[in-house]
């Protein structure tokens, strides 16, 4: 579903206000923060089966269940702190999802050593088509299919299609994107 056109011309709730929200300030921008960028993959793998409205009013709760998703820390979780994430009602009590954030984190540290951070890891991949990215991420990381993937590259702005050239949002992502991301 598009929120380029879709809300727009429906009667403004507080559902679609969350939505629109999203959309116009965070959908396809890209993420230069690799704490970010991993609370944005931690909230993708969690959409997994769930509507996104849950992901994102549970957004807080993520972000305070995970240490502001500070990935050095969440990347040292142990038993302790997955047996606090299981029992914690601010976000999807999952033993998958969880282990996930827990091992894509350790992941992710891997890769900043090795490319200085995750963002320019996947800089350094940057452009691919999703295929090539879906079968990259199930090689490195956690519970990412296809759709994870898509929505995760779609919503850092690696891969286009989050808005639609008619779309507001659409200059200020472009606007906000590196030049040589654009084309």
């Amino acid at each position: 579903m598009s929120y380029c056109t879709a809300i727009p011309a429906m009667q403004p709730t507080s559902r679609q206000a969350l939505h629109q929200y999203y959309h116009d300030n965070h959908y396809g921008f890209p993420i230069h923060d690799d704490n970010e960028l991993f609370g944005r993959l931690i909230m993708e793998i969690n959409q997994a089966g769930l509507s996104w409205e849950t992901i994102l009013r549970k957004e807080e709760g993520f972000r305070r269940a995970y240490d502001r998703f500070e990935v050095i820390k969440v990347a040292r979780y142990g038993d302790t702190e997955r047996k606090r994430l299981l029992e914690d009602r601010g976000i999807i009590r999952n033993r998958l999802k969880i282990n996930a954030a827990i091992e894509n984190a350790k992941t992710i540290v891997t890769l900043q050593q090795e490319y200085g951070s995750f963002e320019q890891w996947l800089d350094h991949h940057h452009p691919l088509p999703l295929h090539e990215w879906t079968k990259l991420f199930k090689k490195m990381f956690k519970f990412t299919g296809g759709e994870i993937v898509n929505e995760f590259l779609m919503s850092t702005g690696y891969l286009p299609g989050a808005h639609d050239p008619d779309c507001p949002a659409y200059a200020a992502v472009l606007e906000a994107k590196p030049k040589w991301a654009i084309g």
